[in-house]
């Protein structure tokens, strides 16, 4: 009798914090790798350009690595057997190979001048330095693959508190390198990056790696369950979650190649990785609530209360943005966290004027993205994502024609608008989902 009264309870706030809290810890601890990147290249000979440098360098990369972001999911569902395991760990393996080669062929071949100066646009002063960045980001790719396969396991028996140790130990590689390259002094910015940033996600994929060992004895020992996976089930299973992350990475490159068109394109393109770090840190919690919203939805009463707690949380983050952009915190962050020089320090603190929402909105967008992902309605999720990708290129478009608003005001006006679509269309596509909730 006790546990029957215990299911019918309504969910409560507290049980959503517990369940919230190290999700939210493991993104928060991801989302200080860039200001940490950031901080160390403007205190480095010729920071802007290396800044914008590692800007591009970035982008690319996250746009190579996009079909195997959702393999975290795709490990999570799938990993039930020993033979379902071998089937994505094989797909993981070959899909890291061909993205990688791709990776070295733009980076190591005449290629790279196409996709940096005739599609990106870049600054003639930051095209051979970011060369050399994204030389050094060659071993990303795979790490990241191989990690995030992996995680999928762990989380599936249980052992979610290594992938939060797997995130420290990620952060701890990048500022070792750091600060090897901070006290040397004489390292271009973008070779301390980039280094940084490869030695982090392969130590990261090391870590997990050895620590999924158990986990693994133990999946050898499950026979399989139901009818084998096939590669065709896997594929209708993945390609629209692949479609949906490269949607997302898109942002990155058009954002770069607007900005490298519009007024100010040197100093857009500087501050915005910096500008990006600090936005992410506060959306990173917000993000973080899809898994909750999918965990827990089928709770009693639980829609009212996770709808509850994201208010209260995106109310918190928009007045922790506001309060960041209205003090001297702004100044602290941006001149003495980052070390940006003073008129950067000032051109990112006002671009935050017209990104305010745009951490509430991630929380909202984990609401409804989380619902329609429990309800098994996942389309919607693409259809808000490509629906936001139209909406900002739009906008961004429209900056480059006019070319009389500096590039980085029209990025966050185009972000932020293109994030507001996503989330009503999200909210919209959740109504028919009503009835599974």
């Amino acid at each position: 009798m006790r546990t029957a009264s215990v299911e019918r309870a309504p969910l409560s706030l507290a049980r959503i914090v517990r369940t919230w809290w190290p999700l939210a810890a493991s993104w928060m601890l991801m989302g200080l790798e860039l200001p940490a990147v950031s901080a160390v290249v403007a205190r480095l000979p010729e920071p802007q350009i290396n800044l914008a440098a590692y800007g591009i360098v970035f982008a690319i990369s996250m746009l190579i690595e996009s079909p195997i972001i959702m393999l975290l999911a795709a490990s999570t569902a799938l990993s039930k057997d020993w033979d379902s395991y071998l089937k994505v760990r094989r797909f993981m393996m070959q899909t890291s190979a061909l993205l990688t080669a791709l990776h070295v062929l733009i980076a190591f071949t005449p290629l790279y001048y196409f996709v940096v100066v005739d599609l990106i646009g870049a600054p003639a002063q930051i095209i051979e330095p970011a060369r050399w960045g994204l030389m050094l980001m060659t071993p990303w790719t795979w790490s990241i693959a191989y990690r995030r396969f992996h995680q999928g396991v762990l989380i599936r028996f249980g052992r979610s508190e290594i992938v939060g140790l797997g995130t420290v130990v990620r952060l701890s590689a990048n500022l070792i390198v750091l600060g090897v390259g901070y006290l040397i002094g004489s390292i271009p910015g973008i070779i301390v990056a980039a280094s940084a940033v490869s030695m982090g996600v392969m130590s990261e994929a090391l870590f997990v790696g050895r620590r999924v060992r158990p986990c693994l004895q133990r999946l050898r020992q499950i026979p399989p369950d139901g009818d084998p996976l096939t590669l065709r089930a896997f594929l209708r299973f993945y390609i629209p979650l692949a479609l949906t992350s490269l949607l997302t990475i898109l942002v990155q490159p058009i954002g770069s190649a607007a900005l490298s068109r519009m007024p100010g394109a040197l100093e857009s393109l500087a501050v915005w990785p910096v500008v990006s770090g600090l936005l992410f840190l506060l959306r990173s919690i917000g993000i973080a609530y899809n898994e909750v919203v999918v965990a827990l939805l089928g709770k009693p009463r639980a829609e009212e209360s996770l709808r509850r707690f994201a208010t209260m949380l995106s109310l918190s983050l928009t007045a922790m943005l506001l309060l960041v952009t209205m003090t001297p915190l702004a100044e602290l962050w941006f001149g003495g966290l980052s070390g940006l020089l003073p008129s950067l320090a000032n051109l990112a603190q006002s671009s935050l004027w017209f990104a305010l929402l745009l951490p509430a909105f991630s929380v909202w967008q984990s609401f409804y993205q989380g619902s329609l992902v429990y309800s098994r309605q996942t389309r919607g999720v693409t259809e808000a994502m490509a629906l936001f990708l139209i909406v900002s290129s739009v906008i961004l478009s429209v900056g480059v024609l006019w070319g009389q608003i500096t590039g980085l005001y029209v990025a966050q006006i185009a972000f932020t608008i293109g994030g507001l679509a996503q989330m009503l269309w999200l909210a919209y596509r959740c109504r028919r989902a009503q009835g599974t909730l």
